[in-house]
C-alpha cells in the first residue's frame, strides 16, 4: 500500500509564525497565556502546555505579570485594548492574512460602506473582523443566506480566510442582487488555504482512500475533507493515528494524506508511519 502526501499540507505561514512567537516568549522566561486556543489543534496545544503555555477565556483572567497572546484568528479592537491594559505584554500573533481582512473592514466602515463577510458567524476570526466594522458588517455563510441581508450601500465583499473559493465567489455574485451600487469583491481567502485545497483535490482523484489530519473544529480541515470527498468517497478527517480503522484500508492500494493549516509536522509524520505499518501488515497477511 502506497502512502502519498499532498504537495501542500500542514502548518501555514500564519500558524507557524504564531507558534514561533509563543515559543520565543517562553524561551525568554515569560509567563505566557493565550486568549483561547492559539491554533485549532488539540495535540499541538497539549505540547505547548507542557512548555508552560496556558489558555484563558477572557481578558479579565490575565494579570499584570503575564504575557497575553492574541491567537492567529485575531480579536476585536476592544478585546485587544483590554489585554493591553491588563497584561505586562501583549504578543499579537494574528495571522497577517486575517489582519488584512480586518483593515479592509475598518476602511469600508470609515467610508460609511457596508461590508459583507462570507464565513461562519461564530468563528473567532469572523467575530474579530466584525469588531472592526460593528455597525456596517454582515456575516453570511453562503448564497443561501442572501435574504438575511438588507439593501446594501456601496458594499465590499470579503471572506473568511479558510472558506472554499467556490462558496465565496458564488455568494459574492448573489450579493449583487441586494444593491443598486457597484459591488467591490476582494478575495481574502488565504493563499495557503487555496494551495492546500487544490493539492488535495488533485491527489484525491489518484487514490483509493484519503486521510485529512486536523482538528474537528478547524475550518480549513473540514473544508479539506469536503474537497477530498468530491473525488474520493473514502475520505476521513482524523486528529491522530489512533483514529485510523485498518478495516477501512482493506483492498486499498494507494492512500492520500493531507493536513490542515494548524497540524504540526510531527503529528503528520506519526500518521504516515502508522499507515505504512498497516500497509506492511496487510501485505504480510496476504502472502501465501
Amino acid at each position: 500500500m502506497k502512502v502519498l502526501l499532498a504537495d501542500e499540507y500542514g502548518f501555514c505561514f500564519g500558524v507557524e509564525r504564531a507558534v514561533d512567537m509563543v515559543e520565543e516568549a517562553v524561551a525568554a522566561g515569560e509567563t505566557v497565556r493565550s486568549l483561547g486556543p492559539l491554533i485549532h489543534n488539540k495535540q499541538e496545544m497539549q505540547r505547548l502546555a507542557h512548555e508552560g503555555v496556558t489558555a484563558i477565556e477572557s481578558p479579565v483572567q490575565i494579570t499584570r505579570n503575564e504575557t497575553a497572546v492574541i491567537r492567529a484568528h485575531g480579536v476585536t479592537p476592544e478585546v485587544q485594548k483590554e489585554l493591553e491594559e491588563k497584561a505586562a505584554k501583549v504578543v499579537d500573533a494574528t495571522c497577517p492574512f486575517v489582519t488584512r481582512v480586518q483593515r479592509l473592514a475598518a476602511r469600508a466602515a470609515a467610508a460609511d460602506r457596508h461590508v459583507v463577510i462570507v464565513g461562519a458567524p461564530d468563528h473567532p476570526e469572523m467575530i474579530g473582523v466584525k469588531g472592526y466594522a460593528p455597525d456596517h458588517a454582515f456575516i453570511i455563510r453562503d448564497e443561501t443566506e442572501i435574504d438575511m441581508l438588507p439593501r446594501l450601500r456601496k458594499p465590499m465583499v470579503v471572506s473568511q480566510t479558510t472558506i472554499k473559493a467556490k462558496t465565496f465567489f458564488d455568494t459574492a455574485e448573489a450579493i449583487k442582487t441586494k444593491t443598486d451600487d457597484e459591488v467591490e469583491i476582494i478575495n481574502t481567502i488565504c493563499s495557503a488555504t487555496r494551495d492546500r485545497q487544490e493539492a488535495a483535490r488533485a491527489l484525491s482523484g489518484m487514490v483509493d482512500a484519503f486521510y485529512i489530519i486536523g482538528g474537528r473544529h478547524s475550518s480549513n480541515s473540514v473544508k479539506l475533507l469536503a474537497v477530498c470527498k468530491e473525488n474520493c468517497v473514502k475520505s476521513f478527517l482524523i486528529e491522530t493515528e489512533e483514529e485510523i480503522n485498518p478495516d477501512d484500508l482493506i483492498g486499498v492500494n494507494t492512500v492520500g494524506v493531507t493536513a490542515g493549516a494548524s497540524t504540526p509536522e510531527w503529528l503528520i509524520q506519526r500518521v504516515v508511519k502508522h499507515l505504512e505499518e498497516i500497509g506492511k501488515k496487510q501485505s504480510l497477511e496476504l502472502k501465501p
